[in-house]
């Protein structure tokens, strides 16, 4: 069994220098910590973030790693695995995975901190995700597919609620279409995208390269993506903003330049979340399962620590919510 003597031997750095890199501290740079890691992983070195022997112990603990911890989405997704955490007398931790490598999110990864994880954070590498996951150690993951039998995937149908999204937009009449987007990196960005997309191609609607612009899921980045199309002072017939939180966005930056939805422009919005149908006019959207999504993954954890066996997919449907931010052209 490898110890930390023998990656630091097969790095080539010292022992220090060695704990500090697998510890993810800014001691060491980057380039280090990434020769670390190749060792550790050529050695298939394993780290116990708890115990100085190599036993693991039981800590009753399930990690929830996200990428936000402030978006309304994550509220219900956080209580869906919440409520079932606690009704298996275990606790749980949420955590943000910012600051990627160095982030305690990633330390739990590493040293097993936890009894397992449940992953939505697109700055979690997947190749940590793969080498992390194990028989005691299962893993879910919301926003990706991986390859080890003990990560599991929980996905809404991003592609299918986007496509039907669209068409709602198309059947009204609208043939001009934008598409306000969230980061590029983003995998559920990308699947609402391949949606949208879809649905122009059935319906032999072309692209238009200048009516897509990034807003990296947040309010204020809706709000600036909004502005950018107003300026190039040839609006499309309809936007489909891909979290609702652009949209809403959006919605100032129309107001604030008395554009009026859905009078001059209809606008759609993906998530459904609570201020949604509070807002001026109520916002169509694409309603996910957001407390269904977590508190399946949490289940799932809980049958593979059980020896259980599981499905390696689960696909969970969304649903179109009609209300008044679109009108027929």
């Amino acid at each position: 069994m490898a110890t930390i003597k023998d990656v630091a031997k097969r790095a080539g750095v010292a022992l220090s220098t060695a704990s500090y890199a697998l510890n993810g501290s800014s001691k060491v740079s980057g380039a280090t910590i990434e020769k670390v890691m190749r060792a550790a992983r050529e050695l298939n070195y394993q780290k116990n973030g708890f115990a100085s022997d190599l036993k693991r112990t039981k800590t009753n603990t399930i990690a929830l790693i996200l990428s936000d911890m402030s978006g309304p989405y994550f509220s219900e997704l956080i209580k869906g695995v919440q409520e079932v955490t606690a009704s298996n007398q275990y606790d749980l931790i949420a955590c943000s995975s910012v600051g990627g490598s160095r982030s305690t999110a990633t330390k739990f990864l590493r040293e097993k901190r936890v009894d397992g994880a449940i992953i939505l954070a697109n700055n979690i590498q997947t190749q940590l995700i793969e080498e992390s996951a194990r028989e005691d150690f299962p893993i879910v993951v919301l926003d990706r597919e991986v390859q080890n039998p003990y990560a599991i995937h929980v996905e809404v149908n991003n592609r299918q609620g986007a496509f039907e999204a669209t068409e709602h937009l198309i059947e009204k009449g609208h043939r001009s279409l934008g598409y306000v987007s969230g980061p590029m990196d983003s995998h559920d960005n990308e699947e609402r995208f391949t949606g949208f997309s879809d649905a122009l191609e059935h319906y032999d609607i072309p692209f238009q390269s200048r009516l897509k612009i990034s807003g990296d899921f947040t309010r204020e980045g809706g709000y600036r993506a909004t502005k950018m199309l107003i300026a190039q002072q040839n609006l499309p017939d309809a936007i489909f903003y891909a979290n609702d939180e652009m949209a809403v966005g959006g919605l100032q930056a129309f107001k604030e330049k008395g554009i009026q939805v859905p009078a001059d422009i209809s606008i759609v919005g993906f998530d459904d979340i609570q201020l949604a149908e509070y807002v001026n006019p109520p916002l169509t959207t694409v309603r996910q399962p957001k407390y269904e999504a977590g508190a399946l993954a949490v289940h799932m954890i809980f049958q593979m620590l059980a020896g259980e066996k599981v499905e390696k997919s689960f696909n969970l449907s969304t649903e179109l919510v009609e209300r008044s931010s679109v009108k027929m052209k």
